[in-house]
């Protein structure tokens, strides 16, 4: 996996524009779905998003019984196959940290997939606290310069 996708809660402002474009970037026939990216407001100006971290050892990966999830070797986001999927909701309960949801609209666990390598939510952050950015630039050791102390 050569690109990573970052998360800079310092810059999130709580608009759900992420929500927004992942809910249609995942919607059937014009309708929007349940979005995989989840902003946690704080109050009225500020949140942050939570988003699969696409876990090096994924619970949600190991506990399924029927390989219906798997790692898209070009990506690396874990990806659901829903035709392999028997809907016993154990990857559900296996994410620590909320991550993989039950979506009653498709009666199936949904979580984020990278959009196949092009998340959709990334170019509609006004304030790029999401971006996907090759490896070598996503590491950084210092706060962004624009992020309020």
């Amino acid at each position: 996996m050569n690109m990573i996708f970052r998360v800079t809660v310092a810059r999130c402002i709580g608009c759900g524009k992420c929500e927004l474009a992942c809910a249609f970037a995942h919607g059937r026939g014009g309708t929007p779905q349940q979005p995989r990216i989840h902003v946690t407001r704080r109050d009225p100006d500020t949140g942050f998003p939570v988003v699969c971290f696409q876990c090096e050892t994924a619970g949600c990966l190991a506990v399924c019984p029927t390989g219906a999830l798997e790692r898209n070797a070009r990506t690396g986001a874990i990806e659901v196959h829903p035709d392999r999927c028997i809907r016993c909701r154990a990857c559900v309960a296996a994410c620590p940290f909320g991550n993989m949801v039950w979506e009653d609209a498709c009666h199936g666990p949904q979580k984020c997939d990278l959009c196949g390598g092009e998340p959709r939510c990334v170019p509609f952050c006004p304030t790029r606290a999401l971006e996907y950015l090759p490896a070598d630039r996503a590491v950084r050791s210092e706060p962004p310069a624009d992020a309020a102390a």
